[in-house]
């Protein structure tokens, strides 16, 4: 398995963009048995490049995603990425997991705070753990040989009440203390993720791939919901068109496609070196969007 860090450079070599898909563990065994017998196989048609997996909010399926990832990798060959979080661990327990995925032949993670319990609430460091993701990537950077990646909030964390260049500051010291690439959370208006963009390179100086994070929508009542969580704003042109098709999900996922297409085009020509797909464990939105881009066509 590759290095993520290596597979960008190789893509970019090629003036190409990497194409990757996020998924989260499966509740229960006819999910996972969909996951591996139909959803990666129809992705796996369009190509992708590699592939990560959820740590869950509170790291509740911390062994399920090493199952996974590990699984991906050995049935598909594909370079599969897992989640880490800070979350309910202490420096052992880290330390216990990072030891399990390299012993697995895991060789990225994507390092993160993580979110509560429940996925709600404040962040409470775990004693004897970590209070930051900068402190965990400065402890994989030390003592193991992953290549790490961060998450980057193109309109701020929405924990952050200081501002965005407050919280794009801590993203630079993410990145700084080992970080080799930086995800982003979901967005709609590429504005505030080239803002972002310019804001890390040109005034942090930052060299690191910065990945766009893409979520084809499948409906307008889940989308409300996942921004009210994430803080991420619904531009008021596409919230119109979301409020008609409020109760006609197959329209709003037709709608969710062509937005994807146009703003990855968009993205692309802004010279972005990846897309990373929220795939919500489905794949008919995300092979439709990478289907639509003249890059691949």
């Amino acid at each position: 398995m590759q290095f993520i860090k290596d597979i960008h450079q190789s893509k970019s070599d090629l003036g190409k963009p990497a194409i990757s898909f996020e998924f989260f563990p499966p509740k229960t065994e006819k999910g996972e048995s969909s996951l591996f017998s139909k959803t990666i196989p129809e992705l796996l048609a369009i190509q992708p490049d590699y592939c990560s997996v959820t740590y869950g909010a509170g790291g509740g399926t911390k062994g399920k995603t090493l199952e996974i990832v590990s699984r991906i990798q050995q049935e598909f060959r594909l370079t599969c990425m897992s989640h880490l979080t800070c979350v309910g661990a202490t420096e052992a327990e880290i330390r216990q997991v990072l030891d399990e995925a390299s012993e697995l032949g895991i060789r990225n993670i994507l390092a993160l705070r993580g979110d509560p319990p429940g996925g709600t609430g404040d962040f409470v460091p775990t004693e004897g753990g970590f209070t930051y993701s900068k402190d965990l990537v400065s402890f994989i950077r030390s003592n193991y040989d992953f290549s790490i990646g961060v998450a980057g909030f193109p309109e701020g964390h929405i924990a952050c009440k200081e501002g965005r260049e407050v919280d794009w500051e801590r993203l630079k010291g993410k990145v700084d203390a080992g970080a080799d690439f930086v995800m982003t959370q979901l967005f709609f208006s590429n504005e505030d993720f080239l803002r972002f963009r310019d804001h890390m390179v040109k005034q942090l100086g930052m060299t690191q791939t910065i990945i766009p994070g893409i979520l084809p929508v499948l409906s307008t009542n889940q989308i409300k919901r996942f921004t009210e969580l994430c803080g991420a704003t619904i531009p008021d042109k596409m919230m119109e068109k979301l409020n008609m098709l409020e109760n006609d999900d197959t329209a709003a996922t037709e709608f969710g496609i062509e937005f994807a297409v146009e703003q990855c085009e968009e993205l692309l020509k802004e010279g972005v070196k990846g897309l990373h797909f929220y795939s919500l464990n489905k794949s008919y939105s995300t092979v439709k969007v990478v289907e639509g881009l003249s890059s691949f066509r």
